[in-house]
């Protein structure tokens, strides 16, 4: 595991201060992580849509500007989104910083204390309960079906995209977010 870890820091040194480098990224995808499709330039058009938090507060995915962004379109009637979120609770408690943060996005029709006894139930204690039930940033973004997750540059610029679920706490997914965390200056978690 050592190695790994240090291959994954060489590869993360490698890749530069400025930008990530999709070759090494995409050399890094294993197992679920496969389905992560980097886009060979970033995506300009991301959502301004509106979205709030239980009491009301309103944000736009422009608020994370700065880091790395994993947005994860959810519901709680989607198994497979259930199924990823204790992994992505994990990324976050991990990764959480300066340079990096899991955005859980709960889109369309879910009940607050459904998304709460959820969250309980499954001990989820970093990730944020944000909710789109006009589902306008998840039309945005072109989400046709959940789960859905993106990762947004520090310019807010989409640069991949992974349909479906993964297993975001594999050590494929950490060496990814990893690289992205140390291109970004290393501040993350």
């Amino acid at each position: 595991m050592k190695l790994f870890w240090s291959a994954v820091l060489y590869t993360a040194l490698a890749i530069g201060a400025n930008a990530a480098d999709i070759a090494a990224l995409e050399a890094m995808r294993e197992d679920s992580m496969r389905k992560l499709l980097f886009h060979g330039e970033p995506q300009t058009e991301v959502s301004e849509a509106l979205f709030t938090d239980p009491g009301g507060a309103e944000y736009r995915l422009a608020d994370w500007r700065g880091k790395y962004v994993l947005v994860n379109f959810w519901a709680t009637w989607c198994a497979p989104c259930r199924k990823e979120m204790p992994a992505l609770d994990a990324l976050q408690k991990e990764f959480q910083g300066e340079a990096f943060e899991v955005v859980t996005l709960a889109t369309g029709r879910n009940a607050l204390g459904g998304i709460n006894r959820f969250f309980e139930e499954e001990g989820i204690e970093a990730l944020p309960i944000l909710l789109d039930p006009s589902q306008a940033v998840a039309r945005d973004m072109g989400v046709l079906g959940l789960p859905i997750s993106v990762i947004l540059d520090p310019e807010g610029r989409e640069i991949a995209r992974l349909r479906g679920d993964a297993e975001w706490y594999s050590d494929s997914a950490r060496a990814i977010i990893g690289a992205l965390v140390e291109s970004h200056g290393g501040t993350g978690g």
